[in-house]
């Protein structure tokens, strides 16, 4: 859902003139889902796995299973590629992309990542506290994702924080956030809310009842001021909640302000 989210608000940007993404919480740009991890949660086959096996998608999920194919070009699906590639992948001439990741050894490893692959687009990696760095890296008219993973306590104060500065410097940006619990999803559309964006979209995919809060029950993005692209969200929410979700999945894509 986040990267063909993604991938839809870098096309409707097209035509804008050059376009800048900035990432708070970049990682390490590629994953290897025959890795430790991967094989024992299992998430590779319930949710990519049913992408690259699908039939015709809409535009942005195909446009994220042509970025995925172009990581195993021998076939099979082996490496995933992360927001950074998938952004730069879509991103043209006179294009920038930048992102932060706090991790020393996934900066490193991004930062090798996007000097390999950058064709085009301009391509920086730093290592750094993504909402600290933020402030340096706007320039104005940018695209940022807020994605952190929503261990900390603090992730969430932050995050509308992060928003604030974003609106301040008339930057779009779209806030990716686990549905867990109503509630705290709630408080942090409440602040964002509070924040009186000229644009507000809700898009959320439950893929099972919220009974556990302590599991991964679905995910939600907030797009805050950014490009137009309702339909093509609407698009990828109803597919994943239909192809990835149990028999109670449902989705909601609503424009709370704007």
């Amino acid at each position: 859902m986040k990267h063909a989210v993604l991938l839809a608000l870098i096309a409707a940007a097209r035509g804008e003139g050059a376009l800048s993404v900035v990432e708070t919480h970049a990682g390490a740009g590629l994953y290897d889902l025959q890795g430790e991890v991967a094989r024992r949660t299992g998430e590779a086959e319930a949710g990519v796995g049913r992408l690259m096996a699908a039939g015709a998608l809409p535009g942005p999920l195909d446009a994220l299973r042509q970025a995925v194919r172009r990581e195993n070009p021998n076939g099979g699906l082996r490496f995933y590629p992360g927001s950074p590639l998938v952004a730069l992948g879509a991103l043209g001439p006179g294009d920038r992309y930048r992102g932060c990741e706090l991790r020393a050894d996934d900066a490193d490893s991004l930062a090798a990542l996007l000097r390999a692959r950058a064709r085009g687009a301009a391509a920086e990696a730093m290592q750094a506290d993504g909402y600290a760095a933020l402030g340096k890296l706007l320039a104005g008219g940018d695209l940022v994702l807020i994605d952190p993973p929503f261990e900390r306590d603090d992730d969430y104060d932050r995050a509308a924080e992060a928003v604030r500065l974003c609106l301040q410097r008339g930057a779009g940006v779209a806030v990716w956030a686990p549905v867990k619990d109503l509630e705290t999803l709630d408080a942090l559309i409440r602040r964002v809310e509070d924040l009186s964006p000229t644009r507000l979209l809700l898009a959320e995919v439950r893929l099972r009842p919220l009974t556990n809060p302590m599991t991964l029950n679905g995910a939600a993005m907030l797009l805050v001021d950014t490009p137009e692209a309702t339909a093509e969200v609407e698009a990828v929410c109803a597919w994943v909640a239909a192809h990835c979700g149990g028999p109670a999945a449902r989705v909601g894509v609503t424009r709370l302000i704007g």
